[in-house]
């Protein structure tokens, strides 16, 4: 196996043992992005100098915490002191801040080695950059992060920073085969990150493996311990979210997440079907309101000042936020509020909700990012979440399943998604050619 082939954890062991250096996995994961990226166009940073100077001044100083020496990338609307960081936008093209984000600085004290900024949407909105899905590069991989999505699913780097306001980081994950897990609203500290929607915006993180994922939030929460072990045997039970947007899944995505509920029962856990409350059919509507109430207030300064270097549809998102009254809005709110009250009771009778991460494959690059539609509920819920790829697509793309967690029940979240992702690896792919 070459260095650029193990996971974050992995590596992280090889590195703290010495039987790895980080000058020697910072070379092999420059070799793939040499290799990928004028096909995947993951970046818009990457320095193979400054990577591989950092890289030695790790290698000489004592192992500094659990990610010491690996490589991470970092989404470009998250601050970084030494990097440029442009929002997706031409508006910032050339901004170099003087101090990291909060979890860019939480990722340098346990000792990961920042490889360089990935493609963004404009401000993490719609409007697409140059990345494409590595799977095939006809199709989208999916937005707002990108290029942190791409880089991952190409073995560019083992691990990436990326955000959620709708469905930003969810939704790259299922198309690009990765695993993506956004945290309970406010977990992860979002100083530092060009805001957008105040009241949803999430940090969230992209790797190819839970225990990876599990390890960062670790760091990024600043707990030194892990909350569980990978060897504890938990089995969690189940329930199918048929979602008010059930219907807008695809049939394959709906057929396949129905077969593998059966096969995770056969498995041993408990699964039968998770009702929602009636009032959760407005809420994907709500979420959009929200948001674009809060955007349309947050990118006021780039509104007024360089409206004409804003796209098409986020200048309507804006305007659409400009016409909500602050009444309409704090209705929205409180909904919200008394949606995450009535949520609980699910979760008592449920360990997870399994429900589509997207409604299919990654559609044509042509066509856009996606719809963040299966996202946007959880979203306003304020619930943690997390894509494992489990599916393929009769044109061979990934589908990825979410799992839905309580709030505040992030633990038990990555328990059930450690369990549902250690089924997947013991049974072949779940195929729909």
């Amino acid at each position: 196996m070459r260095p650029h082939e193990l996971g974050l954890v992995e590596a992280a062991e090889a590195i703290a043992t010495r039987a790895l250096s980080a000058v020697e996995l910072a070379t092999d994961c420059l070799a793939i992005v040499a290799a990928r990226e004028a096909q995947v166009g993951a970046w818009v940073h990457i320095d193979a100098e400054q990577v591989l100077r950092e890289a030695r001044r790790l290698d000489n100083e004592p192992v500094r915490g659990p990610l010491h020496g690996v490589p991470v990338a970092i989404k470009d609307i998250i601050d970084t002191c030494d990097m440029p960081t442009c929002n997706g936008s031409p508006i910032y093209a050339g901004r170099h801040p003087g101090m990291d984000a909060a979890s860019v600085a939480l990722l340098k004290r346990a000792g990961a080695l920042v490889m360089g900024k990935t493609v963004t949407t404009e401000f993490a909105y719609f409007k697409a950059g140059k990345t494409r899905n590595p799977h095939n590069l006809e199709h989208t991989p999916g937005g707002s992060s990108s290029g942190s999505a791409a880089a991952v699913a190409s073995h560019m780097v083992p691990a990436a920073l990326g955000s959620q306001t709708a469905g930003s980081l969810i939704r790259p994950a299922s198309y690009c085969g990765v695993v993506g897990y956004k945290p309970t609203y406010g977990d992860f500290p979002t100083t530092g990150v060009k805001g957008f929607s105040h009241s949803l915006d999430t940090l969230g993180v992209l790797t190819r493996s839970v225990d990876d994922a599990r390890l960062l939030r670790s760091v990024l929460t600043a707990d030194s311990v892990f909350p569980f072990s990978s060897s504890e045997r938990w089995i969690p039970s189940i329930g199918l979210c048929r979602t008010p947007d059930w219907l807008q899944a695809s049939p394959e995505t709906r057929h396949g997440l129905e077969q593998l509920l059966l096969s995770l029962g056969e498995c041993g856990a408990r699964v039968g079907d998770a009702r929602l409350p009636p009032s959760f059919t407005a809420f994907a509507d709500l979420q959009r309101k929200v948001m674009a109430y809060e955007a349309a207030r947050s990118l006021a300064p780039e509104y007024d000042g360089y409206r004409e270097q804003l796209s098409e549809p986020l200048l309507a998102l804006i305007d659409y936020g400009q016409g909500i009254s602050t009444e309409e809005y704090g209705e929205a709110r409180s909904s919200a509020e008394q949606g995450v009250i009535a949520s609980a009771s699910i979760f008592e009778e449920w360990d997870v909700l399994l429900a589509p991460s997207a409604p299919g494959t990654a559609p044509l690059a042509s066509d856009g990012t996606g719809d963040p539609l299966f996202s946007r509920l959880w979203m306003l819920l304020g619930v943690p979440t997390l894509s494992l790829p489990a599916l393929t697509g009769r044109n061979g793309l990934p589908i990825g399943i979410q799992l839905v967690g309580a709030r505040f029940g992030d633990d038990r979240l990555l328990r059930a998604a450690q369990w549902v992702e250690s089924v997947l690896s013991d049974r072949p792919r779940f195929s729909l050619l």
